[in-house]
């Protein structure tokens, strides 16, 4: 297991990289380790709403600039880009993504395929009334994928590479870009959240957070 202490420095040796090192690249076997702790992340009913897409087009990173205003120094810089997409409709409690996911991938029988669906319809229905609205369906898709973005920012630092999650873009106007780039199915995905990889060119400013106290509340 990994020591504590050395968890604990990952994460104070992450930071928002804003300008990386472009003559440094990440091995294919390092990023191929931060897909899989995204790939491996949790989601709701197991369900994985996401899909990660690597960037790496320096003409598309170009065109994404007049766009993702949150980008201008991570995304010609990066050695890696990845955008997070999400699926919209297809996280319905009736959408063959559901079905695949439970019959073809959890391989559940049949008779817990329908428990599990049941469930799932009145968490969408009613617990959460995720139904209501596409972009309610939509936003808590997102939820999850940003525990796979944490995930794989906490992975690369703890080996030693830097991250920045990027969620400053006009969105409609970026997603427009993947469509006509043929990155994104605008149907069945939007845009989640996007993030660059790398190594920093710059020391890293002090950490700052807010103390245990104020952020901690204890129910005894």
């Amino acid at each position: 297991m990994i020591a504590k202490d050395d968890i604990l420095a990952a994460f104070n040796f992450r930071h928002a990289c804003k300008t990386f090192d472009p003559a440094k690249k990440i091995s294919d076997a390092d990023f191929g380790f931060i897909l899989e702790t995204g790939r491996l992340s949790p989601s709701s009913f197991g369900f994985e709403p996401w899909r990660f897409v690597v960037i790496q087009s320096p003409a598309l990173r170009e065109a994404l600039k007049a766009t993702v205003w949150g980008g201008q120094g991570q995304l010609p810089t990066a050695s890696h880009v990845v955008a997070i997409l999400c699926r919209k409709g297809g996280m319905r409690y009736d959408a063959a993504h559901i079905r695949h996911m439970m019959v073809d991938v959890q391989k559940l029988p049949e008779d817990k395929v329908a428990m599990k669906l049941d469930r799932y319809r009145k968490f969408q229905e009613s617990d959460f009334r995720l139904l209501d609205s596409p972009r309610a369906l939509f936003d808590w898709a997102c939820k999850q994928a940003y525990v796979a973005l944490g995930n794989m920012m906490t992975s690369a630092a703890l080996i030693g590479i830097d991250s920045c999650p990027i969620e400053g873009y006009d969105v409609a106007a970026t997603e427009a870009l993947l469509v006509k780039e043929g990155v994104l199915d605008g149907e069945e995905f939007g845009l989640a959240v996007m993030a660059a990889f790398g190594y920093r060119i710059n020391p890293q400013s002090a950490k700052t957070r807010q103390s245990m106290e104020e952020v901690v509340a204890w129910v005894r």
